[in-house]
């Protein structure tokens, strides 16, 4: 198989060129590290950052050094090298929906609209509302022109299709036949209105008032009627932050970890920003195993414990595992045997006692045991990674290995930093 293009993380950070970088990828692969490790890093090259995180755990921002995220970006401090600055903000959902409705809206308007149960619930919960809104807080990061590098971390979906087709998907609802159809008494006015959609609407308000109820419906109808003047303008965001994802500029990366499932998911996201015509940088692998000592096998490792454990001699021989071959010598001395200890028995008390071989026998069985098993999980990866290369051999990654534990400060971000510039996970 192959070996991959390298993905070049420093170059990508350093090039003026790149404005927006955004970490895709199957939810619980590690995109809200990534995101702030990369800032972490272009903030210490210079860059003047700002990471868009979306819900991240509590220990993450605590390791920026922020107590707490919100909608409104927060310098993270000590930092940025020379010119280099890093501010971070959770998205928040509601209140940028509520930002939008106040900047469109006149005053009396928009606090209809910000009191209506039907938006309420809307601009909380809406299907595809958390993916529309983090692509409208990237338009105004990007329109204030306060940061040359916008990091975004896209929302968690079951499927890699809800980051890039829900903004379309909102603004196709918001601007859609349902939406006309209870804009239409509105515009008509008075009871013309309302016997316009009693006549011609009659089965169809009728379902909906059995489904939704008549007070939701008519909350509906008020929240239409409010937001009239508005629903024109969903779309013409989300068409032109779409063709801001797809300009010279943008950079995606996909986040992956070396498991069958996030790298299908990865596959399917590669091949669907091809088809989107939007530029990806390429993947980064996430919690990749690695081994200083991968030249002892974990067959040989599993013979060897075996023998161990049953009082036998080690096999050294090369694809000889738990067998002996009398006409070869040994690579290593071998361990004594039973009759060899007791024919010299040691100083009662002193270190070499049998008991004392025997306890250091079963961990280093132990140890043996645990090896075979990493080098096994190491062989995983490796296959499932290269049926990924086999699919799309043209994609540059970059592997970043499994850590022993959480991110927990900013040193931690730096160590992630460094090995997405490595590229290569340690031990290997």
């Amino acid at each position: 198989m192959d070996t991959p293009p390298r993905l070049a993380v420093d170059r990508l950070l350093d090039d003026p060129e790149t404005r927006i970088i955004v970490c895709c990828g199957a939810g619980g692969v590690g995109k809200t590290t990534t995101a702030a490790a990369l800032g972490v890093r272009a903030a210490g090259r210079g860059r003047k950052a700002v990471v868009l995180t979306i819900d991240p755990a509590r220990r993450l921002a605590q390791s920026m050094g922020i107590d707490s995220l919100d909608n409104t970006p927060r310098k993270v401090a000590t930092v940025g090298a020379g010119d280099g600055e890093l501010h971070a903000m959770m998205l928040d959902m509601k209140r940028t929906f509520d930002e939008i409705v106040e900047a469109h809206a006149d005053g009396e308007r928009a606090r209809a609209i910000l009191a209506n149960p039907f938006y309420q619930s809307l601009s909380a919960g809406f299907a595809g509302t958390q993916e529309y809104m983090a692509m409208e807080k990237l338009g105004q990061l990007r329109a204030r022109d306060d940061w040359d590098l916008i990091i975004v971390d896209t929302p968690p979906s079951r499927s890699a299709l809800d980051f890039l087709d829900a903004p379309k998907r909102l603004g196709s609802f918001l601007d859609g036949k349902f939406i006309r159809v209870l804009m239409a008494p509105a515009k008509v006015g008075g009871r013309a209105g309302m016997k316009f959609l009693n006549v011609g609407m009659s089965m169809m308000t009728g379902t909906l008032s059995k489904l939704m109820g008549a007070s939701l419906l008519k909350d509906v109808q008020t929240f239409v009627a409010a937001m009239d003047t508005m629903f024109g303008g969903f779309r013409t965001r989300a068409d032109a932050t779409f063709r801001l994802l797809q300009a010279p500029g943008t950079a995606f990366l996909v986040v992956a970890a070396p498991e069958p499932d996030a790298l299908r998911e990865a596959a399917y996201f590669v091949e669907r920003l091809a088809a989107e015509r939007m530029p990806l940088a390429g993947l980064v692998l996430n919690r990749v195993h690695g081994s200083g000592a991968d030249q002892l096998s974990a067959e040989r490792a599993l013979a060897a414990a075996e023998n161990l454990e049953e009082g036998g001699i080690v096999d050294q021989e090369s694809g000889k595992a738990g067998l002996r071959d009398s006409g070869a010598e040994p690579t290593e001395p071998a361990r004594p045997t039973e009759t060899a200890r007791t024919a010299n028995p040691p100083e009662t008390g002193s270190p070499g006692t049998e008991g004392d071989t025997a306890v250091v026998d079963r961990i280093t069985a132990g140890l043996l045991r645990l090896h075979a098993e990493r080098m096994q999980v190491i062989a995983r990866e490796q296959r499932t990674r290269d049926r990924f290369t086999s699919l799309h051999p043209e994609v540059a990654v970059a592997e970043v290995a499994a850590l022993p534990g959480d991110v927990h400060d900013l040193a931690g971000l730096r160590a992630i930093g460094e090995r997405l510039a490595a590229g290569v996970p340690a031990g290997a």
